[in-house]
């Protein structure tokens, strides 16, 4: 069932005024009128004239509006200078709403670019309905939804200008949570490397688990890639790397690696590099983001370990890697553990705990209990040690030093960091990073 409706008048020119009312009134009586109850939310997207008031334009339709009571509050109009801002003012409502299910009611002209103005800012979590909107007085057309017609390639210099019209506004948002803010690590030579682990602060994300930084996008969850890529634009701004020349790990709770400059496997939680001015990163909301360094062969890795990476080996493997594929010294390897899921919060069920247990007693907590409380953190530093990293070129919670801490529990923490344990599945996701300096 339709959730909400958008009706877009913002390509019909402002001197059709009497008409965009008539068919306004038209089109939003079909809706009411066809409507199961209650009524759906009904957004009407008009273009805001450059040099006219926003509130005298919204005045001239008012009047058109005013007998549909049982849309009364449930109808917004919303006025933009582009497309991109409109689209992302009426997302911000439908997620507020929890809405998914929408129907445009479109110029038949204006279907091809919205489409692509919906591929960009939208997610997989919504469906779109359309409809053109000289049809809509029809009430059979609007309760029966029309199939998506055959996309038709636009010209790739009008897919260029929508792109860009997007990327301008949403680098014109101002930013939420405060100022972005970068965690590092005093193990880590910063002479030689740029490295850091993000919080949650400082990016456009708006929706409550996501804001403000959130630095993943996937097809469950509401922020788009374009807003990830504004993301990672800031934070490269800040750090002060390409964001061009990015690379995160491609997530798959396992132990492959990736060893830059070979082929990559289709799905690897570690990645190596040795060539400067790339960037390498590994996600985490609860898994750790681990990063390696090695200022004498001038390496680096970073591994994404959740309880599964970590049970398979993941941080020693990208250990590993780095020593295959750059001669590395296992007694030069820095590691630094980020923010992740702590003992005090996390658990698994007891099969799970009973690999961990196995591995050292002390991972466990409440061990005869049906989810035991997990240590991953421990679990990877021994695992490491075990593996001929030094106990003093590891950085992670047991730090004596609490000012040098940098490996907060996630879950701990809302005002700092993302946590798929506390936020549930639309979650955020920060992110540890590395590069070598040129």
């Amino acid at each position: 069932m339709v959730e909400a409706v958008l009706v877009d008048l913002f390509s019909l020119p402002a001197n059709l005024q009497n008409s965009i009312q008539e068919l306004l009134c038209n089109t939003v009586e079909t809706i009411e009128k066809c409507s199961s109850i209650p009524a759906p939310f009904v957004y009407v997207m008009c273009c805001q004239r450059q040099g006219s008031e926003r509130n005298d334009e919204k005045e001239s339709l008012l009047p058109a509006l005013s007998g549909f009571q049982s849309l009364k509050k449930r109808l917004e109009m919303v006025y933009a200078p582009n497309t991109a801002a409109a689209l992302y003012t009426i997302k911000q409502s439908l997620d507020e709403k929890d809405l998914s299910i929408i129907k445009v009611i479109l110029p038949t002209l204006r279907k091809d670019s919205m489409k692509v103005y919906i591929d960009h800012l939208f997610t997989a979590v919504y469906q779109f309905e359309f409809e053109d909107l000289q049809m809509a007085y029809d009430c059979e057309n609007l309760k029966i939804a029309k199939t998506q017609s055959e996309r038709q390639m636009l010209p790739i210099q009008d897919m260029a200008l929508i792109q860009s019209e997007i990327q301008m506004y949403l680098e014109s948002l101002p930013s939420l949570k405060g100022d972005l803010t970068i965690l590092r690590s005093s193990l880590i030579p910063d002479d030689i490397f740029l490295h850091g682990f993000t919080t949650r602060a400082g990016g456009i994300s708006y929706i409550p688990t996501l804001s403000s930084c959130n630095l993943f996008s996937s097809s469950k969850r509401r922020d788009p890639q374009v807003v990830v890529k504004e993301n990672l634009r800031r934070l490269a701004n800040a750090a002060g790397f390409n964001p061009e020349t990015f690379h995160r790990v491609k997530v798959d709770h396992a132990n492959a690696v990736c060893v830059m400059g070979k082929t990559k496997p289709d799905s690897y939680d570690g990645i190596v590099t040795n060539q400067k001015g790339v960037t390498i990163a590994a996600p985490g909301a609860d898994c750790i983001p681990v990063l390696f360094a090695d200022p004498v062969r001038k390496a680096c890795g970073a591994a994404h370990s959740g309880w599964k990476g970590t049970l398979l080996g993941v941080s020693m493997a990208t250990v590993n890697a780095m020593v295959s594929a750059y001669g590395c010294n296992l007694k030069d390897i820095l590691v630094v553990l980020g923010p992740s899921v702590g003992p005090c919060c996390y658990r698994l069920p007891h099969e799970s705990a009973t690999e961990f247990h196995r591995i050292d007693p002390k991972c466990v907590r409440l061990f005869d209990s049906a989810n035991p409380y997990i240590d991953i953190r421990r679990a990877t530093r021994i695992l490491l040690e075990r593996g001929g990293i030094l106990p003093e070129n590891i950085q992670d919670d047991s730090v004596t030093d609490q000012n040098q801490n940098i490996t907060f529990c996630t879950a701990c923490h809302p005002d700092k960091f993302y946590s798929h344990f506390r936020d549930g599945t639309n979650f955020g996701t920060q992110i540890g990073f590395i590069s070598i300096k040129d």
